[in-house]
């Protein structure tokens, strides 16, 4: 099969296009292809589908074959491949996820190519219950959580992934190790994506992320996300103002407004292949 390499500010994920086809066993094909040194090497692997509720479809594994709902830097990513390829026109599309169908609005380059993409992320879900977790509340904020030992002020959001959001710097922070210890912590029964954050000014923050099933990354688009809900929800930055999130791999673009959230950033192409699968 032909994949496409391709990285969300350093998101990195392996493509197909199974938009006239399926890919048997992706939960395996993750696993395999996502090994930097065995395989193609990513954080997992995006298939783009068709759908009979949007242009198309995303379908997102983790690297340890784990089926994602929403990924925010592979959305970007699926809307420039269904364009580059002709599957969608103009310059907006919908994309069906197990999050829901978003709306994407893309900023095209002097060759007709994505460049780049604003994505209608929909509302922030907020209530303790449903990012799930343990903790009760119709909001979640700065609420302190043992973890190894130790306080953390959290806050919770999902974007259709749950987060667990702790202002506190990350430089000098071990995250592989106490990412895993958020990661799997009890109160969290789908385990949890975590950022640690630094707040710059109101309007800039910087931000490394662990995610589940997949470990530290460059960046993850719905962590970005949330990090800004939550900037905004512990009174660190407003609603309704750019706010720039920047990570590992560069800087994404968020505004959150009292009915969705919306995140705007890059989308590359690296190269193709093919592989036999």
């Amino acid at each position: 099969m032909k994949f496409y390499k391709m990285h969300g500010i350093g998101n990195d994920y392996i493509y197909f296009d199974c938009m006239k086809g399926e890919v048997e066993n992706p939960e395996q094909l993750a696993i395999r292809l996502s090994d930097r040194h065995f395989g193609i090497g990513g954080d997992g692997i995006i298939l783009l589908c068709a759908s009979d509720k949007a242009d198309c479809k995303m379908r997102m594994f983790n690297a340890d074959g784990s089926e994602g709902k929403m990924c925010g830097n592979g959305i970007r990513c699926v809307g420039k491949l269904a364009h580059d390829l002709g599957h969608v026109r103009g310059d907006t599309c919908t994309v069906e996820t197990l999050s829901g169908i978003k709306k994407l609005k893309f900023f095209l380059d002097k060759d007709g190519k994505v460049e780049s993409v604003k994505v209608n992320m929909g509302e922030a879900i907020l209530n303790g219950k449903d990012i799930p977790s343990a903790i009760e509340g119709e909001t979640v904020v700065n609420y302190p959580l043992e973890v190894d030992g130790k306080n953390y002020g959290v806050t919770l959001v999902s974007m259709g992934n749950p987060h667990c959001v702790v202002f506190k710097d990350p430089d000098g922070l071990n995250i592989e190790e106490i990412g895993k210890r958020f990661e799997n912590h009890p109160v969290f029964p789908d385990r949890v994506n975590t950022e640690f954050v630094k707040v710059i000014n109101r309007n800039h923050l910087k931000m490394r992320v662990w995610e589940r099933g997949s470990g530290e990354t460059f960046a993850c688009g719905t962590g970005a996300c949330a990090t800004a809900v939550a900037a905004v929800l512990n009174g660190y930055c407003s609603k309704n103002e750019e706010i720039t999130v920047s990570l590992l791999g560069g800087d994404l673009k968020i505004v959150y407004t009292d009915e969705t959230v919306y995140m705007t950033g890059p989308a590359t192409l690296v190269f193709t292949g093919e592989i036999e699968i």
